[in-house]
């Protein structure tokens, strides 16, 4: 069975993610400002806003997969945002997953066959007013996957990105805090309803398996068909 790290997995699609793998036999550690309540995590407090690291430096290899899950959504019109928004999106989304995955990459050199997956956001390839400042943080992340994805490959590491919609997380709570939200967010969707954490957890754990490794450098939409179809 593997070893895994899920910065994250305390709540929302980290949350999922975990409880997948724990389920399926693996080893979870999970890195957040809260603990998981998850039966079967070992919990590490780490915290994205913050500049220390020293608790990936409890770990031992090999790390099998690494999956940060830590975002943020400020959706503003661009006149209101400020350069302090933008730094915060960046710094959450960005920083935090360049930070973690330098401290733990010696761990993933160990395996056989890692796996990094990191989070976009269909509004990335997808322009969405008032998405600013998101939709940069998160299309550094596009590039950043495909940068890795690229330079690890010679030491077997996989690196790609899940681009999800509108999902019901704590994250998206004011967005999904009714019914009647709910309903006008799944009317968006081709598919007629929004996502569910497990929705993109599912494909999460395939990336982390090494069966399917030979998928790297991508950007999968996770988003009801709102990313690339058009149905009226």
């Amino acid at each position: 069975m593997g070893n895994y790290i899920v910065v994250g997995a305390s709540q929302g699609i980290g949350s999922s993610i975990a409880e997948q793998l724990v389920a399926a036999g693996h080893q979870v550690h999970n890195f957040s400002r809260q603990p998981s309540r998850l039966t079967g995590v070992q919990n590490h407090t780490w915290d994205a806003m913050e500049a220390d690291d020293s608790a990936f430096s409890q770990m031992a290899g090999p790390i099998d997969g690494f999956v940060y899950c830590p975002g943020s959504i400020i959706l503003k019109p661009f006149h209101r945002l400020t350069i302090q928004d933008f730094e915060q999106d960046f710094k959450i989304n960005v920083l935090g997953a360049v930070r973690s995955i330098q401290a733990i990459l010696p761990l993933l050199k160990q395996s056989p066959s890692a796996s990094i997956v990191l989070f976009s956001t269909v509004a990335v390839q997808t322009g969405m007013g008032f998405h600013a400042s998101i939709a940069s943080s998160k299309g550094a992340i596009e590039g950043l996957t495909r940068s890795l994805a690229a330079e690890l490959s010679g030491f077997r590491i996989r690196v790609n990105a899940i681009a999800p919609s509108l999902t019901q997380t704590p994250l998206a709570g004011s967005l999904v805090n009714t019914p009647e939200k709910i309903e006008a967010g799944g009317k968006r969707h081709p598919l007629g309803r929004i996502g569910q954490a497990n929705d993109v957890a599912n494909l999460a754990t395939f990336l982390l398996q090494a069966e399917n490794s030979w998928i790297t450098g991508q950007i999968i939409g996770v988003d009801g068909g709102i990313g690339s179809l058009r149905t009226s």
